[in-house]
């Protein structure tokens, strides 16, 4: 299902530009034409650092938890792999979505600077739900870039803020 949503986003998002592009003003498309990479480029990354760096500190640590040998069935795996992939896929989305609001002044680079604090509880919170376990590995590991991508979403803020 991860594998038919990557690859029909491309179609899916080419209709929904078709839609929309002939009501928008020119800055307005130029936005949009803009965000359609920067989603598709953040959420590939997303899934890419699932699989390559989440998964490969996760899965051992998970089959080997307290000296317990597990014996993973086929099913239960794949649902885990392809839920952890889609779900940090969307939460790389961040980014673009802390600027679209700074674009449309509903925060700004200041407000997020300041509520640096409740960000961290905000991105444990959502860490605590995107993975299935309860262990603090896994959830350091989604913590991380989660906390990094607040960093960039400021800057970009500030950025859109200023223009």
């Amino acid at each position: 299902m991860l594998s038919g949503f990557l690859l029909g986003m491309p179609v899916i998002v080419y209709q929904i530009m078709r839609f929309m592009l002939p009501g928008l003003q020119r800055r307005e498309k130029i936005w949009l034409l803009l965000g359609v990479p920067s989603a598709t480029l953040l959420f590939a990354s997303g899934v890419a650092f699932t699989w390559f760096v989440m998964f490969p500190a996760a899965i051992p640590f998970l089959t080997t938890f307290l000296d317990i040998t597990t014996q993973v069935r086929p099913a239960s795996y794949f649902e885990f792999i392809t839920r952890m992939m889609f779900w940090i896929g969307v939460c790389f989305e961040m980014p673009l979505v802390i600027t679209l609001l700074a674009k449309l002044k509903m925060v700004t680079a200041k407000q997020l600077l300041r509520g640096w604090r409740y960000a961290i509880v905000g991105i444990a919170m959502v860490a605590a739900a995107v993975t299935p376990t309860v262990d603090p590995v896994n959830m350091g590991l989604v913590m991380l870039p989660l906390l990094g991508l607040y960093l960039i979403s400021i800057a970009l803020a500030a950025f859109v803020g200023r223009g």
